[in-house]
């Protein structure tokens, strides 16, 4: 009788690939339990039967994974998560990347040191402590430069500052935004500071790949084809195949390798940004986990590559859809209240157009970049080549029509 073998996702409770990891398994013959942050007080309030964990105490929720399921495999959606399943597959000796490597991966100070020190390309940079206020800091810094929370992700309180007095307001937004309680209750130690960098010039990359012993095989090379130059860092569209030479393809292949090898990296997704100028490529970061949301949909079967992967299958037959496509993640325009959205039905009939979900909710307060951590939704296209993908989505999103309601402000009593 064959071993039906199990693995642990460890996500969040509103993390939007759960479903689609759930879904893989089904297809592969896995089973998959689930360990998530939802309240460990309910009982069971999703009906998933997810392993409750605090993820603000990653050691212990490693422990309680260890003690509680034996799994053949671990995977982790989200930053957080990642490190969580390094130190349970740590205890478990299962294979997966060091909890060491994943921490750097997750602290933009570390991985920036650790790449330094392997002599590749990266900005002048330091950290700055929060209770000193910013202007120390701001009276040494060269301008412009780009300020950004060590720990957060998808540019999430990057803030490009060109002066002394920018560089105070960007400051005292990133001291606020870390304060925000869903930031503070995890209680982590890098969020006393942030990180002041030299602005890279150039155009932004990201590469979709999976660590085999430490062996990187790419899987997709996205373009990012809206210009990233601040004062926020919004990310919009993702296109593969890449449009950039061969030469500079390689280039960028080569660079990951060095970073992975510098901060570690073993076995698993991982997910990296970068950015090229004359001067060749510039490590952003490298995230120990796929892509992130529903953006993993413009790679049909990446569920089921990683899900193969971790049960310690052999991946390397499985070829990954090579025609173009393309995700717009539809930024916010402004805050409020969302109420709805017109034009869909012409948005969807744009040629090429595979899919528009609209993830905001009636009702829901939207805040955009760099306090926000949401899009109002995704539009995928595919098509013949990546400047029709392009077109596609740019063509759609025009046709896009949102009511968003001032929020009133709540008067005290």
């Amino acid at each position: 009788m064959n071993h039906r073998k199990k693995l642990l996702l460890i996500g969040a409770t509103t993390g939007y690939q759960t479903r689609s990891f759930a879904d893989a398994a089904e297809r592969l013959g896995y089973d998959l339990a689930l360990a998530t942050d939802r309240c460990h007080i309910l009982d069971d309030p999703w009906g998933d039967h997810a392993l409750a964990l605090r993820f603000e105490d990653p050691e212990g929720a490693a422990r309680t994974i260890a003690s509680e399921t034996q799994v053949d495999g671990i995977v982790a959606v989200g930053d957080r998560p990642a490190y969580i399943a390094a130190l349970a597959a740590q205890f478990m000796e299962i294979p997966y990347n060091s909890p060491d490597s994943v921490l750097a991966c997750r602290n933009k100070f570390l991985a920036r040191e650790r790449f330094r020190a392997t002599e590749m390309l990266v900005p002048e940079f330091h950290r700055a402590a929060l209770a000193e206020g910013p202007h120390p800091a701001a009276e040494t810094a060269k301008y412009p430069c780009v300020l950004k929370p060590l720990g957060l992700s998808a540019s999430r309180g990057v803030i490009r500052a060109n002066n002394l007095d920018e560089f105070v307001a960007a400051f005292r937004r990133i001291q606020a935004l870390l304060a925000d309680p869903e930031i503070a209750r995890l209680h982590d130690q890098q969020d006393k500071f942030l990180q002041v960098e030299s602005f890279i010039e150039g155009h932004e990359f990201a590469l979709e790949g999976i660590l085999t012993n430490g062996r990187l095989r790419v899987l997709a090379l996205f373009d990012k084809p809206d210009p990233l130059d601040g004062p926020f860092f919004e990310e919009t569209i993702y296109i593969t195949p890449s449009r950039e030479s061969a030469a500079t393809q390689n280039e960028i292949i080569r660079t990951t390798e060095s970073a992975v090898k510098a901060l570690g990296l073993e076995h698993g997704p991982i997910h990296a940004e970068m950015r090229v100028n004359s001067r060749g490529v510039w490590m952003l970061e490298v995230a120990a986990r796929p892509i992130g949301g529903l953006c993993a949909r413009v790679l049909p079967g990446l569920e089921d590559l990683i899900l193969r992967h971790a049960a310690g299958d052999d991946v390397a037959s499985i070829v990954m859809l090579a025609s173009a496509a393309g995700v717009m993640m539809i930024p916010i325009p402004r805050e409020g209240i969302y109420v709805a959205v017109d034009g869909l039905d012409e948005a969807r009939s744009t040629p090429g157009l595979e899919d528009i979900i609209i993830t905001a909710k009636q009702g829901q307060k939207l805040v955009p970049l760099p306090e926000g951590n949401s899009y109002l939704g995704f539009i995928f296209a595919r098509d013949s080549s990546p400047d029709a993908v392009e077109k596609t989505l740019r063509a759609s999103h025009a046709q896009l029509r949102f009511e968003i309601a001032t929020a009133l402000p709540v008067m005290g009593a």
